[in-house]
Formats: structure tokens, sequence, C-alpha cells
């Protein structure tokens, strides 16, 4: 059964025509072009900006013109995650989209239901006719994923509604009214290469079949990282057995839990049965501590030539001692909010490469100055080993207003749909919101949508009856929107 032949059919066939079009973050061109001819072609009002944001707009139904303006808000970019075995290539091919029993998934890839299913409600809303409503403006952010560059250069003023409406929330039943702030750190260090001694053998030690995630909504799972999970193995061969580090891969995205990690290395030949052994142990230790969040760790150790060269030893041990020591993981869980991570960092990305070692790590905190204590530690846990450490991508969280006017709406009306109440919340994950609520700082926020499960992850998924239920309320929404 094709996806767009879901129920409902408006909503699903939106979002199968996004899963036919790349997207993946700083790649939008063809998204882009897409929605805005899109907007065109429903006689729409379609302003594409400066960055890339598609903005759309749509009067209100007879009888709504006295309600106040509705921004229904998400992003056009999608995660582009896969397995080792898929063949797929996110800058030409369509996501292979599948029903799954009671979910939609993706063949080992990512699905981009985050933020796919949410843009398709948008433009649902701006292409059904009997929804009631007042002004519509369906707002589409460029590149989301790796850096909010759609929300960052957003212009203020440019906005007629006054009620945002993000449709980037992923647990159906959940009020969304606040999220963290973050701020990517990357500490570099520069190394020269050494020619390799004669009697060195190669080995390639790659990580693996580790679960990932979202390192805002999943990071709370204490899953393994892989970059910290190689480190582990690195540094008693390094210091005991004479091992030297060719290079080193480990995770692709900022916003994503490394679920993988390689490292080459070359060590005297009569160390490798003894080195052999000890990654076996290591191995074996982290597969006990994460037998519940990855029980599909896999340690692949191969055979491999031995490089002509090696990176410079003191530095390299330098950085794998300072990986191992920078915290990743949740650093505190919120005491206003029972669940909820306040503070978290991810080690997301390291590089060998051009003469450097890069490691990229996103932070993230409900509260500045935590934020700001946690990028001091991590400025000086890799200062201390030599590197050269900046920040960037700074911004703050968005902080929960609960007695407005909107926020009883979608109380009610949930009420009325479920017919149970609706959970209050707050989200570690970043969302962009925060950026532009400070520039617009009129606005009422709120952020709901339906239940999607692993994102950033190829085992994403998003459940179908969840989809229907959230388009209904969507709808009741809209038909009750607060006059003007």
């Amino acid at each position: 059964m094709s996806i767009a032949n879901l129920k409902p059919e408006i909503v699903w066939k939106n979002f199968y025509n996004l899963t036919q079009i790349p997207r993946p973050s700083k790649h939008e061109e063809k998204v882009i072009e897409y929605l805005y001819n899109w907007g065109k072609a429903h006689g729409l009002e379609t302003i594409k900006d400066e960055t890339g944001n598609i903005i759309i707009r749509k009067g209100a139904t007879p009888g709504f013109e006295n309600r106040r303006g509705v921004i229904l808000q998400g992003h056009m970019d999608m995660v582009p995650q896969k397995t080792a075995d898929s063949p797929h290539d996110f800058l030409k091919d369509p996501i292979n989209a599948y029903v799954d029993g009671e979910w939609v998934t993706a063949d080992r890839t990512t699905l981009g239901a985050d933020n796919g299913i949410g843009v398709a409600m948008g433009l649902a809303v701006l292409e059904d006719e009997s929804i009631q409503h007042g002004p519509v403006e369906v707002l589409v952010t460029y590149d989301e994923e790796t850096g909010m560059t759609g929300a960052n250069e957003l212009r203020p003023g440019v906005l007629k509604g006054d009620i945002l409406i993000n449709l980037d929330s992923e647990d159906e039943g959940e009020l969304c009214v606040g999220c963290a702030g973050g701020l990517d750190a990357e500490a570099d260090w520069k190394l020269r290469k050494v020619a390799v001694p004669a009697g060195y053998k190669g080995l390639r030690v790659k990580v693996s079949g580790l679960q990932g995630g979202h390192s805002g909504m999943d990071i709370s799972l204490y899953r393994a990282n892989a970059n910290k999970v190689v480190c582990r193995i690195l540094l008693p061969l390094m210091e005991n057995f004479g091992a030297k580090v060719v290079s080193f891969t480990g995770g692709s995205l900022r916003n994503a839990i490394p679920f993988e990690a390689v490292a080459e290395i070359v060590l005297p030949k009569e160390n490798i049965e003894v080195a052999g052994r000890l990654i076996d142990n290591v191995f074996a230790e982290v597969k006990a501590e994460y037998a519940e969040s990855d029980p599909s760790a896999a340690l692949e150790v191969e055979d491999i030539p031995a490089a002509k060269y090696y990176l410079q030893n003191g530095v390299m041990l330098n950085a794998v001692k300072a990986m191992i020591a920078c915290p990743s993981g949740v650093i505190r869980m919120s005491r206003s909010m029972e669940g909820l991570t306040e503070t978290s960092i991810n080690m997301a990305i390291v590089r060998t490469e051009r003469g450097h070692i890069k490691v990229h790590s996103l932070m993230r905190s409900a509260v500045d100055s935590a934020k700001a204590d946690l990028a001091e530690r991590v400025r000086c846990v890799f200062e201390l080993a030599g590197a050269k450490v900046s920040f960037a991508g700074g911004y703050s969280g968005w902080r929960p207003k609960l007695d407005t006017p909107m926020n009883k709406v979608m109380m009610e009306q949930f009420e009325k749909v479920y017919g149970h109440p609706m959970k209050i919340m707050a989200t570690h994950g970043g969302l962009e919101c925060a950026i532009m609520g400070a520039k617009y700082p009129n606005w009422e926020m709120v952020s709901v949508g339906p239940t999607i499960r692993y994102p950033h992850s190829p085992d994403e998924r998003v459940n179908i009856a969840s989809v229907e239920r959230t388009w209904d309320y969507l709808k009741a929404v809209l038909a009750n929107i607060p006059v003007k």
C-alpha cells in the first residue's frame, strides 16, 4: 500500500510528495522550488526570502475574518542518515517509505517525517477548502537541522500573524511550550604525519550497530556514543602497546548521537595478538554496560596493510585523552519538570583530515548560565590537551508561558477531540520557536505533532493513527482561534 493512500489522504499525499524530493540539510534547492511552485499553483500569495524560507498565505474563511492570524511552521530539510549497507544517495534518490504495521518507516534511511509530516499538515490546511480558519500563513524554514539557518535569518516584520503553531513536536498528546538553547563547540589540534617504522602492522577497528538517535530527544536514554567507545579502545592500545593512529572518523551530524566510528591504527607486529585480546575485552565491557540501551552494538577488527604514515603520536594521545575526559551525555535533569533533561552535551563528530583532528560537540540547556558553565568545562578540558577551542551557533532557550489564551484553546480542543487532558511539557530538543520568538516577541507560541520515534536515525518512524488524530485536532484548533 502506498503511503499516499493512507488517511487522511490530503496529509499523506503531501508527505509522499516531499519524500520524492531530495532535501538533506544545506541541499534544499529542489524542495524550495517545489514549495514555491506549489503555493503559486494553488493561487496563494507565496514568498521566498533571501535565505530560502518559504511563506505561503491564505485568507480567512467566511465568518472568520476577525480571528487572530496563525502561522503554521515546520522545516523543509531532513537528516540524511542511512545504514552501512544502504546504497541510498540523499542528493539524488527519493526516500523509499513504506507501511510497517501501525507505522510508516523507510528502507534503511531516515524517513524525513521530522519535519516533513508537519510541513505536509501545513500544506494540507492551505489546500483543504472544508477547514474553518482565520488568516493563515505557512512558514517552511530552511536548514533547521544543521544550524537553524532559516530561523536565524528570518526577518522581523515579515509575518503578519501573532500565534505560532510549530508542527515539529514528536509526541502526540503533548503541548510543548518551551525548549532548550544550544551551542556548538569545536576542538581543533594541528598535527603532522610521521613515517611508520618497519615491523608495524595495520588494524581497522570499527564500532557500529549502536542506537544513535536525536541528541536532544534521546540523550536521556543513555545510549553509547561510538566516538567515546573507540577512544576507550584506543587509549590502552596507545599507552601500553605502541599503537599509532592513522585516522579516526566518527559520527556525521552535530545533532545525532554517533552510532558508528572507525579508527585505523598501526602497531608493532609482536603486539598484534595481545592487542586483539585487549580490544575484545574492552568491547565486552562496553557491551555489558550498554546491554539494555544498545543491544546490537558490534565490533569489527580487520587486518589491513600498514599505512605509510601515522598521526603525530603525542598530539593524538592528548586528543584521545581529552575525548575520554570531556563529558558527553546528560549533565543535569530538570528539577521543575519530571523526566526532562535540563543540560546535556553530545560529542557528535570526530575527523582526522588535512593535518588536523577536530572534535565537534553540541551542548544544550534550558538554562543559559548552565550552558555557559558547560562550555567552560569543555573549553578547559580541550585546551589543557593542547587544542584550539571555538564556539558558534549559540541560541537561548524558549521560556514557557503557561497562562495564555492560545494555550487555553489548545487544551480545551484537545480534551474535546481526545476525551482526556493534554500534557504540558518542554523539550530538550532545539526548536526554532526560541529563535523566532526573539524576533517576534508579541507571538504566543506552542508546538504539537504526531508520534515520531527514532528521528535522526535509520529507524525513524511515524505512527499512522497519530497523524490522523493530530490532523483532526489541528482542524479543531484552527476553528477556535481567539478573536483579535
